[in-house]
């Protein structure tokens, strides 16, 4: 029987940094809409895009965050990065690519007196570069779509 992607076959890098995310989600909004002429289907829209997410970390993979911010000044020194996510089994191989990542820090704290987990950490993050997110090699986006706003 074949091995399938899961959670645990995914390694994410933010920048030059090796993370070890406990949770990581890319979500990618694209309002494009049908069109419609007297209430009736006729033809679509384009719309705008966006992606974000959140990143969930253990404190030792934050701490190497921090680090980074650090060397950066500050947390919102932070420069933009590209992150990637990566897994691969025997059958599948997944990659996503996500350009000009801005982190933002949400729940720094969600303590449980009781214990029992680890102590975690949110980081939301948006996309911010036109290269967008990049699946398998494929750009979301056509090249028509942003030739006028990459350099």
């Amino acid at each position: 029987m074949s091995t399938v992607i899961s959670g645990k076959n995914l390694r994410f890098n933010i920048g030059d940094l090796k993370i070890v995310a406990s949770k990581w989600t890319c979500s990618i909004t694209d309002n494009s809409a049908t069109n419609k002429s007297n209430g009736v289907p006729d033809g679509w829209v384009e719309g705008d895009v966006e992606a974000s997410g959140e990143i969930e970390l253990t404190t030792t993979n934050f701490n190497l965050l921090m680090k980074a911010a650090e060397s950066a000044g500050a947390f919102r020194a932070l420069p933009e990065f590209d992150a990637m996510g990566y897994g691969k089994t025997n059958k599948d191989e997944l990659k996503v690519e996500m350009f000009g990542i801005r982190l933002k820090i949400s729940d720094l704290l969600d303590v449980d007196a009781n214990g029992g987990s680890a102590l975690m950490h949110k980081i939301p993050y948006e996309v911010t570069s036109p290269d967008f997110v990049h699946i398998n090699g494929v750009p979301y986006l056509r090249e028509d779509e942003i030739e006028d706003l990459v350099n």
